[in-house]
């Protein structure tokens, strides 16, 4: 009598794996470093497209080099096929498989960079200048809100549509206010003149990305705690969220308040920035840790 081959595992088997896969935290450091990249380039851009950001060749590689070694980060761990970043924006690089579009549209944010790196002058009013800023600034937010979607389909396939669209203001804002910051680490080693842009103004500035960061995503968890079948205190007090919340509000706005009463700006400045980097990473993998905690679709 022959033997019985196994069934081979139906499709509802596939699905009833859980809804979301977090990632290991060095993968989610390196996917927060990334768009954040993309939010310093989008707020270099904005700033040169108002004209508003000073003066100077080296005020503008400056900045632009440390967003691409931001986002460059992500992309060489992909190429070099790490065991905690297989693929970037879900191209895995080298194995013969062609780019998502995200990856697309990702990568077409490097050529309104390169112009406006090719166009800075010493005076960034230069209409050329401004207009190249413009488009760096529009690719980059186009970019985050692909990169949004497509992240929230691998991570979380069966995630209802309410939940999906939080996720690309959430991503905006973001990485606005992570790139802002990075930005202003920038700013903060230059000479800035009363005619440029204060400091003060970034100050206030940041302060009101912080605030609005912080409604946008209280919103966000709320709205995937609801759907939580089994009891979520575990997921809504983690000791982990108030670490979150340590590192990605009070200090960097300690930072900022005590901009003006102290004299260590780039240091003040690079430990807002960091600690922001690394708070928004705790955050997201307590927030996939959530997402796998909902119950499957039918």
């Amino acid at each position: 009598m022959k033997p019985r081959r196994r069934a081979p595992p139906h499709a509802d088997d596939e699905q009833a794996s859980p809804r979301a896969r977090p990632r290991p935290l060095a993968a989610t450091l390196l996917h927060v470093s990334g768009y954040d990249g993309f939010g310093l380039w989008m707020t270099l851009g904005l700033a040169l497209a108002v004209g508003v950001y000073p003066a100077g060749r080296g005020d503008v590689l400056v900045p632009i080099s440390l967003g691409a070694a931001l986002v460059a980060i992500g992309l060489l761990a992909a190429c070099l096929h790490s065991r905690w970043t297989p693929h970037w924006h879900g191209w895995v690089i080298g194995k013969g498989s062609r780019p998502t579009r995200a990856a697309l549209v990702a990568l077409a944010c490097i050529l309104p960079v390169l112009a406006v790196a090719g166009l800075a002058r010493g005076d960034n009013a230069f209409w050329a200048t401004r207009l190249s800023g413009a488009a760096m600034s529009l690719c980059g937010l186009c970019s985050l809100i692909v990169t949004s979607y497509a992240d929230a389909r691998r991570q979380a396939p069966d995630m209802d549509s309410r939940l999906a669209t939080q996720l690309p203001l959430s991503r905006v804002v973001s990485a606005t206010y992570g790139g802002g910051l990075w930005l202003w680490l920038c700013s903060a080693g230059q000479d800035i003149d009363d005619a440029a842009l204060h400091p003060r103004a970034w100050i206030i500035g940041l302060l009101a990305l912080a605030l609005l960061r912080g409604l946008v995503e209280s919103l966000r968890w709320q709205a995937a705690l609801q759907r939580v079948g089994r009891p979520r205190g575990r997921l809504e007090l983690q000791p982990g969220r108030y670490l979150a919340a340590l590192l990605v509000y009070a200090l960097p706005c300690l930072a900022l308040l005590l901009m003006n009463f102290s004299d260590g700006w780039l240091a003040l400045a690079a430990l807002a920035a960091v600690s922001c980097t690394v708070g928004m990473a705790t955050e997201l993998s307590l927030y996939d840790e959530a997402l796998a905690a909902l119950p499957g679709g039918p």
